[in-house]
């Protein structure tokens, strides 16, 4: 090999190192960066000849290592809307290229970063702080299913959420076996019974209680408890329950009616307790016989406010008559789904991946689900500007998923070691250096080959 080769492989050489100079300014430079990944350097040898006789020395190039799919740590942030992956997977966003009529036009192409730190910007999109916009799927509120099967922009809008009809209630209790009303006397048989004969006159059935009679009820029932349902504007209704005991059964079989409160102001003759048209009846060992896991309470209306027809969910066997040395009812669930309309207060990221809302009104709703992108070879993507990326033929097409390694109010930190990045740097500096001796040992042979004529 003659000395120019030997100087054109050095030179080779302080190339390769002037790169992997480059990759280790650039992790460097971006070792605060959400997100970033660290880009190593992979030397290749290029060999011009070889035999086990001979060998030519030829070049060395230094390609870059990409570390795309190298995890950083995830530290916790205070901001509700920032979110990192554990795990493998990439966010899916779009760039905004431009704004007409004040509204946000995009390009239109995917792109995927792991960058989380997403906050909500003036059009209720999701942006990072490389200004990129986050898609995924937005929520139905109705259902709580995701609406269709294609990511886009998540945009979170600012409406009232409607009011919800309470249709269900969901009520659990225990009921005494000799119930403590204020009747009740031990020493009087059935005296904690409610019959038509305890009122004056005698009423033809317990389907209704009047005004008149309301005294004479709560002295011979017990409280069942109280929820707050809804009607279709939002408007409260405070649906009250009673039980009452109506009959003993020879060695079990005893039989419970229950009534809800239709007024507060009735007076004479109206309305103010209503049956709900359900019997609960008991065997010996204090189980629904028959069960009774839901019943429907016809045109549910609390002082004036229409609920409309609404189902009694009991579930199995969860309305019980064991022992109670109390002798009152023990409720152990009741609540319902409805609720009155109220505005946004916050937004957050649950730990399956779901964006939700919090309103005035105390209910925390879904309304997006963050999409992932998954690639067989990540290492093969393109790399944009803002910490993104774009698919290319060797990274395969995206394979999408759901958000359940998405972890909110956390950001994923670049993955670049400072102390490694500096081992390298003294490494590359001695290298570069070593090949710059190369260079001029070279020359200097060189001038002595010329110089042997004189």
């Amino acid at each position: 090999m003659s000395f120019f080769g030997s100087m054109t492989t050095a030179i080779t050489g302080i190339r390769a190192q002037s790169s992997a100079l480059g990759h280790i300014s650039d992790n460097i430079a971006n070792s605060q960066t959400i997100g970033f990944k660290r880009t190593d350097t992979n030397f290749q040898d290029i060999v011009t000849a070889s035999t086990s006789r001979n060998h030519l020395p030829g070049a060395v190039l230094a390609a870059p290592a990409f570390t795309n799919g190298v995890q950083g740590s995830i530290d916790a942030s205070e901001v509700p809307t920032h979110m990192a992956i554990n795990g493998d997977g990439f966010f899916i966003v779009s760039s905004r290229v431009a704004t007409v009529d004040g509204n946000p036009v995009f390009d239109g192409v995917n792109y995927y970063t792991r960058r989380g730190d997403f906050s909500m910007d003036k059009y209720g999109y999701l942006v990072n702080g490389g200004g990129y916009t986050l898609q995924g799927l937005m929520i139905d509120p109705a259902t709580g299913n995701p609406i269709g099967d294609t990511p886009g922009r998540i945009q979170i809008n600012r409406d009232f959420l409607a009011a919800r009809t309470t249709s269900n209630i969901d009520y659990k209790a225990n009921l005494p076996a000799w119930p403590k009303t204020v009747n009740a006397d031990p020493n009087i048989a059935n005296s904690e019974l409610l019959t038509v004969n305890r009122f004056t006159p005698a009423l033809a059935d317990l389907s209704v209680i009047s005004a008149d009679n309301e005294d004479i009820f709560l002295d011979n029932s017990l409280s069942g408890g109280a929820v707050t349902g809804y009607d279709s504007l939002g408007a409260p209704a405070n649906i009250q329950f009673r039980w009452a005991k109506v009959d003993n059964g020879a060695g079990g079989g005893d039989e419970w009616q229950l009534f809800y409160k239709t007024s507060d102001t009735a007076t004479g003759a109206q309305d103010k307790w209503v049956n709900v048209g359900q019997s609960y009846a008991f065997d010996a060992q204090g189980r629904l016989d028959p069960p009774v896991d839901s019943t429907t309470i016809t045109g549910l209306t609390v002082n004036g406010i229409s609920l409309g027809n609404v189902t009694l969910n009991h579930g199995a066997s969860n309305v019980t008559q064991f022992q109670d040395d109390n002798g009152t009812v023990k409720t152990t669930a009741l609540d319902q789904n409805g609720y009155p309309s109220g505005e946004l207060v916050s937004i957050a990221v649950s730990e399956n991946g779901r964006i939700t809302g919090t309103y005035s009104n105390g209910k925390t709703v879904d309304l997006a689900e963050v999409a992932l992108a998954r690639f067989n070879a990540p290492d093969k993507l393109k790399r944009l500007d803002g910490t993104a990326f774009a698919a290319t033929q060797d990274s395969g097409e995206p394979m999408l998923t759901g958000g359940t390694n998405v972890i909110g109010s956390a950001r994923e930190a670049s993955n670049v070691d400072i102390a490694d990045e500096f081992s390298k740097l003294i490494v590359t500096q001695q290298a570069y250096t070593a090949g710059t001796r190369i260079v001029s040992t070279a020359d200097e042979l060189i001038r002595e080959t010329l110089n042997m004529k004189r």
